[in-house]
């Protein structure tokens, strides 16, 4: 198991990849759902300026910046502990693509079962079940890619 330093130094890589992954997902999905690509980002930065973020769709720094650096930032959160528990070298795609899945999916649940309200995504308020899925998906995804380049670079 990875020190706790050692798992924030790949965090950074890690999650920054999820970040991004993720965040072109919910604007791929935005512009599919409503024909406004950054309302889901703005939905993020709700518990800032509440509810009226989930009615914004122009890309603004109020509330399109504070979504996204939202975003970014629970990505590394999430991406810590992803590389403390589950994070290793790359020995085989599928197992790298699994644990990254993994923690997804307990993000997934953790972020709408048991977190209040007001510090959920927020971005569900925007989007379907299935951009949800498609959105966590690509969060895993980036997990993953991060872990791969975590792993080459050791090498």
């Amino acid at each position: 198991m990875k020190t706790w330093n050692n798992a924030i130094k790949d965090a950074v890589v890690s999650g920054s990849t999820a970040a991004v992954a993720s965040a072109l997902a919910l604007v791929a999905c935005g512009a599919a759902e409503s024909g406004h690509p950054v309302s889901p980002l703005n939905a993020v930065s709700h518990w800032i300026w509440g509810d009226r973020a989930f009615r914004r769709n122009r890309a603004t720094v109020r509330y399109t910046l504070t979504g996204y650096l939202t975003h970014h930032c629970a990505s590394l959160f999430w991406a810590v502990l992803y590389e403390k528990w589950l994070g290793r070298p790359v020995k085989s795609m599928s197992e790298t693509i699994g644990d990254a899945a993994l923690a997804s999916a307990v993000a997934c649940v953790v972020d709408y079962r048991f977190t209040p309200e007001r510090l959920m995504p927020g971005y569900e308020k925007r989007l379907s079940k299935k951009s949800l899925l498609l959105v966590y998906g690509a969060f895993a995804a980036g997990l993953a890619a991060g872990t791969v380049l975590n792993s080459r670079a050791r090498y």
